[in-house]
């Protein structure tokens, strides 16, 4: 149905991050991140990490800008969404 991207929040290695995800299936968005240039190494299990430079081209692609909220709201109706747990 939808690429969806988020907001760029995250910091992390002197960059700053968005979350890619897809409401459909996985396979939508690693064709997705593929295309858009994204490594696969970029994947946590239900998203994909994107620098903020790259947000652009996203949504020139096609992503639908949403917050947060709205990604794990849709990951969760879609059944994708994974809890990924840290280790401190």
């Amino acid at each position: 149905m939808a690429i969806l991207i988020d907001y760029p929040y995250w910091p992390r290695w002197d960059r700053m991050w968005c979350h890619l995800v897809s409401d459909e299936s996985l396979e939508e968005l690693h064709e997705f991140a593929r295309e858009l240039g994204i490594p696969e190494r970029g994947f946590g299990g239900d998203h994909y990490d994107v620098p903020a430079e790259h947000r652009d081209r996203a949504i020139a692609l096609g992503a639908i800008e949403t917050d947060s909220r709205e990604i794990v709201r849709r990951l969760i109706a879609a059944g994708l969404r994974k809890r990924i747990h840290h280790q401190p």
